[in-house]
Parts: C-alpha cells; structure tokens; sequence
C-alpha cells in the first residue's frame, strides 16, 4: 500500500470531522458558535459541565477527567499571570497527543482551558456603583471579557520558541518579574514545547507500530519536524503552517482566540523559497493549508494592501481560497475588495459562493475602513493599511492593537425606551426632536458607563486572565512586561458596537406617523401597549397599525432617515467620549453577533410592534420584512448609508437564493451588488447564497442536512448544530415577510 493521494487523505480527514461533529452534538447538543476543531476526548477520559456562552446561553463543554488546576485564590480558582500561566502549562502538559496518520500537521486540542475557571476573580470584582450603571440599560459592558485582538505571527516565525524563550529572559533582567508577568509567559512557552514534543514523540511511537513503509515514514517525517520546531524558527512552508497551527491551537483552547491575520502574507516567503527549491508545489500546499483550517477555523484575511497602499494579493491568496473551496467546511476567511485589490480574488470568491453555497468567504470593504479608521486620533494610513480581519466583524493591527471589538454591546432600543418615556412625562405629547434629544443623553450616559469600565477593564484584567499566549507575539509586550490588556501594546481603541438600530428607526417612523400626523393613537395609549406586550384585540390591532408603517431598508422612507440620525446621535456621542484617567478613544459599530436573540429576550414590546422578549434586528440589517420583495439592492444602500465611519464596522448580513446561476450572470450580478455596497461606504459583507427552500426543511427537520454549513452571522457553522433559536435567525432572515 503506499500513502493515499492529497484528495483521499483529505476526504478521510473530512469524514473523521464530520464524525466528530455528529459526536459533539450528541455530547455537547447545540452549539451556537463558531465550528471549532476541538476534538472530543475519549468518552472514559471527559466530564461533560455546563457553562456559559458569548450570547449569554448555557451551554456544555467536556473537560479532563483526570486534570484538576491548583487553585491560586481564597475561592479555589486561578487567576493572574502565575495562575493562568502554571495551570495552563500543566494543561498543555497534561493534554493527550493527536497525531492523524493522514494528515499532514500533527496536533489537535481536546478541550477549553476557559471551561476550568471558576468565573472573574473576587478580588477585582467590578465595583457595586458601576455595576448598578451597567445594569440600568443592560449592556454587554465587555469588562473581563478576554481576546478579540490579533496577535502577529510574524513574531513567532521570526523567533521561534527558543527565540521567544530569549527575548522573555532578555527583558525580565530588564525589567524585573512584573508581578509574576515574564514567569507567566514561561510557563505558557514551556507547556506549548512540552506539548509539541508530546505529539512528536506519539508520532514516533505510531510509526513504530505502522505495517506500511510510506505512513511510517510520514510519521516518522512528523517526529522529526515537530522536535526542531519545539525549538527552532521554522524554514519551509510545512514547518510555517505547522508552527502557526501550535500556536493558534493554544490561544484557542487558552480564552477562544480565533484571530490568525494575513495568512497570504505570512506564507508567501516560505512558498517562493519552497518553489523555487523544488520541495513545493500547489497541490501539496494547498494540503497543508487544509489541514491547517481541519484543526481549526481561524479569522483569516487575504488580499489588502501593503503601507504604502499597494495591493498584496498573491498566489498564495488563491490558494487559500481553492483550500476552503474544497474543503467545504465551516471557515472565516476575509476577501477584501477595493479600488486597488486584484478583482479577480473578488470573483473566485463570489464563484466559490455559488459553487459550495455555504456562506464562504466573507468580504471586507477595505478602502471605506482604511479611511474610516485614519479618522481615528493619531492613525496613520500605514497602521489603517496594515489592520486584519480578524473576527466576526472587527478588524486589527497585528500584535499592536488591543480593542475588544464584538465584546461590548448597546442596545439603542433601550436608550430610546428611556428617551421615550422621559419625554411623555416631560412633555406630553413630545416632538420628534425631543424624542432625539432625550435619546443622545442616554446614548451620552452609557457611553461614559462603558469608558468607566474600560478603564478597570484596563487597570483589572491582567489579575484576572492575562493574554498570555497571545502577549508571546505581540510588539511591546515583552518588552514592557505588561499584558497586552494593561499597557502592552501601543494602540487602544475600544469597540462600542450599537443594536437593534433597525428596531429604533422603525419604531421612531411609526410614532411619527401613526401618533404625531395621524393621531390615530396618543402617547399615554403607546406605553400601556408596551407595558402590555400588546394585549388583548386592541392591542394587537395597535401593534398591527404600528408595524405596518414603512420600513428602514425599503428606500427613502422616514425610517431609513431616522436610522441615519440615531447612527449620527450614536456616532458623535461614541467619538467625543474618552476614557477616564487615560483618554482613549472609542470606536462606533452596528453589529449584534448573535446577541440579537439574547438583548432580545431582555427588552421589553418595541414601538415597531415587536413583542417582547422577541429577538432584535440584526446588526445593521433591516428588521426581515422590510420590503414585500426583500430587495438585495435597496438593504444594501441603506447599510451604506448608516455607516458609523471610523474602522468598526457595520456588516451586511445577506442572504441570496439563487434563482440566478452563474451561467445567467449572476456572478456579475453579485459581484456588482459586493462593488456598489463598499463603493457607498459600506464594510463588511456577510453572504449566503443559500437555496430556501432547503434552510425551510432543514429548520423544521436538521438531521436531513448534517453537512449544511451557513454563515450565521460573523461566523459560520453546521446549521444542525445550533439551537433552534439560532436556526430560526437564519431562517426568518431567508423567509420571514413580516415583522414580528
């Protein structure tokens, strides 16, 4: 027997993922998140415990049966630098070897080291006074919320481990221990090498044991990689994939990280030089980067421009893409698009969209967010340039930029519930400009809320869980000895993203129409609607009356003005606030995630006839049933029109079924709507060309479909694995004519 073809070993290692899915969602049941490449253990070797997802769900997750951290606080949990740093070291150490005869890395990860933590520490639990803020208008304030920054793994395959392992030494006889800081940083190298030489050793133990020359080999050839790497920088395309891949699966098992940067950029070096030596070609590496995207789906961008503002798409980009094409798993890779980027990689793209109909890739408008982020104090265009996609919607500068961007949420529905209340009791029968100005001082209230806690976030975190994985590659934070929550890096500007816009503008359209010019119904008659959830034959036919106005996203209604204006009230409140003590900048966003269904069910009946408890609209979109015909074109200007402007985005979550194919012209087609939507300012697209009448039966019936895979939101994931709440979001968003 000699070893199978790329595209048999590759289509083995999809079947054993698909295995593997199927087995977590029996173990695990629903899981409303990315589709990580964690592998389950051994059913004798886990536990199955509940925690807590990013919207605020229980959930399970496994953890080590036989693996118990040693407390570092009074409350038996761990925390800071020393305890994070040894307790995820005797993880790492712990942690059983995955070594896959057909694949072409080795490694895999089991289990979230986050399952293990008890929750914050005690001893810097967010002040009473603070917390009671945040309370009032229920935010997502993000404090103690842990990664969504990227890191630059440029740094590690310049340095390597040992390189890393010098440059801490280095700078701890120059700074002293930091609290605990460089020995926290230690410790997490050393349980990343103790890991990779685990699995080097594992692969040496198969091949002792393996009949067939040629996977004995393999394995053999694995050993031998993964011992010079525990050390040394690597040289080769294979060994650059491999290194990356390490280190990813640590900072995601460490807090979640997903953040990989610009992948086409980071191989390049190593694929010229591979090529030209003869030890390289397309087939294999694209194998690699394959077997790369198996152990997990990282937030990868490919494609941008360089600092001078030059396009950097490559082979290696196209590569990337031919990898996630035949893949056909869930993944996060950007395209950008722009004035000066290859249109080609645009239509790959968009043909991969019709082709594989599984919501990959993403695009990302890179010329609106290049000059939105410069409008930032003290960005250069050469910092706006270098930023990458890096996340569900949010983009950073490698290794440089610490935000927290996707963590913080503000659902303006709230800040207008206030607004509308304070101005009846104030007024009467108030004005739509009052109604605005209440609503810009709340909108103002909560944006200081958030600076306040993004300065004990800043002062705080690094007690609680420090990044130190990531600290291992960013610029600064070695060198200072600070976390790159704390100081570490050179760049702070927090993300604020605002929700259920969508809900706001509709609702503010209604009262002016329905309320002010009609006087069908009087202020004093709305809020007992609202406090009675519509109740009762009037009620309903109130929320009837109320709903049917029309919609932001349809074209030039009064909605679409008013989401303008309250987009402009959020944006000019986000920018002229700092933060305390240290003064940095914010920036604005519309984006939910998933959080629609989770601020949804703690906001009460809307002024849109929107039920309470119902999720809110999603993100920048319109609320579905905006238009009789759903019109792709009208959605998209709308978002354009609402950008906020300075690098945070406002995606577009759009959902095409394809009654046009490629023959027809439908990749112009959406190639044109892609070009339109960033030329008016648009910034991010979340596509699925998805038939709808199969998301139908699959909602009703998920075992039908076990391979589905959608864009969700940001992410993408099986659509048989998520709950039923989040199956119905994709579904209303593909069918839903109405407003509920």
């Amino acid at each position: 027997m000699s070893m199978p073809s790329y595209a048999e070993r590759i289509a083995d290692l999809v079947k054993k993922k698909l295995a593997n899915t199927a087995e977590k969602q029996r173990v695990l049941g629903n899981m409303d998140y990315d589709d990580h490449g964690l592998i389950l253990p051994p059913e004798d070797q886990r536990t199955v415990v509940q925690t807590i997802s990013g919207s605020g769900s229980p959930i399970n997750d496994v953890v080590f049966k036989n693996f118990t951290p040693r407390p570092t606080g009074a409350d038996g949990g761990f925390y800071g630098p020393l305890g994070q740093g040894a307790n995820f070291r005797d993880f790492l150490c712990f942690h059983p070897p995955v070594i896959d005869p057909m694949c072409g890395l080795a490694g895999g990860y089991m289990v979230n080291f986050t399952t293990y933590r008890k929750g914050p520490n005690p001893d810097v639990a967010i002040p009473e006074e603070l917390a009671e803020k945040q309370a009032k208008y229920k935010i997502e304030s993000g404090v103690f919320s842990m990664q969504h920054f990227c890191q630059d793994a440029q740094i590690l395959l310049d340095l390597g481990l040992d390189g890393l392992e010098e440059k801490i030494e280095k700078y701890r006889a120059v700074n002293g221990e930091m609290d605990g800081f460089y020995e926290g940083l230690s410790m997490t190298l050393d349980g990343v090498r103790t890991w990779i030489l685990h699995n080097a050793a594992y692969a040496a133990q198969l091949a002792a044991q393996e009949p067939d020359p040629e996977v004995a080999a393999h394995l053999n050839h694995l050993c031998r990689m993964n011992e010079k790497l525990a050390h040394a920088k690597p040289d080769t395309f294979e060994e650059a994939c491999q290194l990356m891949l390490w280190l990813q699966m640590a900072c995601r098992s460490y807090n979640g990280s997903g953040s990989l940067g610009r992948l086409d950029i980071l191989l390049l070096p190593y694929y010229t030089r591979d090529v030209q030596a003869g030890i390289l070609d397309d087939e294999k590496a694209i194998f690699l980067i394959q077997c790369m995207l198996l152990r997990d789906t990282s937030y990868i961008q490919i494609g941008g421009y360089d600092a001078d503002g030059n396009d950097t798409t490559n082979h290696v980009s196209y590569l990337i893409l031919e990898a996630v094409h035949r893949l056909k798993l869930p993944s996060n890779i950007g395209v950008c698009v722009g004035r000066g980027i290859d249109r080609g990689l645009l239509r790959r793209s968009v043909e991969m969209q019709f082709e594989d109909k599984n919501g990959n890739p993403r695009f990302v408008g890179t010329d609106a967010l290049v000059e939105g982020f410069c409008r930032n104090g003290g960005v250069t265009p050469e910092m706006a340039r270098a930023r990458s996609n890096s996340g569900c919607h949010w983009l950073a500068i490698p290794g440089r930029e610490y935000s927290l961007m996707d963590c913080i949420k503000v659902d303006l529905a709230i800040c207008f519930d206030y607004a509308l209340r304070d101005a009846v009791a104030a007024y009467g029968e108030p004005t739509v400009a009052q109604l605005l100005d209440g609503f810009r001082r709340h909108v103002r209230e909560v944006v200081a809320i958030f600076a306040e806690g993004f300065t004990y976030h800043y002062e705080h975190q690094t007690r609680n869980v420090p990044e130190l994985p990531l600290d291992l590659l960013c610029h600064g934070t070695i060198e200072r000895g600070l976390d790159a929550s704390n100081g570490g890096v050179d760049h702070y500007y927090w993300g604020i993203d605002g929700v259920a816009i969508a809900v706001v503008a509709d609702g503010l359209a209604a009262i002016e129409q329905r309320i002010i010019n009609e006087k069908r119904y009087t202020y004093k008659q709305l809020i007992a609607f609202l406090d009675s959830d519509w109740a009762g034959p009037e009620g309903e036919k109130a929320r009837l009356f109320f709903s049917n106005c029309p919609h932001y996203g349809h074209g030039g209604t009064p909605a679409d003005e008013y989401a303008r204006t309250l987009t402009e009230i959020f944006t000019q409140e986000v920018k002229a606030a700092r933060t305390p003590k240290y003064g940095q900048e914010m920036v604005p966003g519309l984006f939910s995630w998933a959080n629609s269904i989770s601020i949804g069910r703690l906001l009460g009946a809307t002024p849109n006839g929107r039920h309470a408890g119902r999720p809110v609209s999603h993100g920048a979109n319109p609320c579905p049933g905006f238009r009789s015909d759903g019109a792709a074109t009208a959605m998209s200007r709308a978002i354009a029109f609402i950008q906020p402007g300075y690098g945070n985005t406002a995606p577009m979550q759009l959902e095409i079924e394809p009654t046009i194919t490629a023959e027809e012209g439908g990749i112009e087609m959406i190639m044109a709507l892609i070009e339109d939507h960033f030329a008016g300012g648009g910034t991010l697209i979340n596509l699925n060309v998805v038939d709808a009448e199969k998301i139908r039966r699959a909602n009703e019936d998920p075992s039908l479909y076990p391979d589905l895979v959608v864009r969700v939101t940001g992410f993408s994931a099986y659509f048989a694995s998520l709950s039923a709440e989040f199956r119905q979001l994709v579904t209303d968003r593909v069918l839903d004519k109405t407003v509920s």
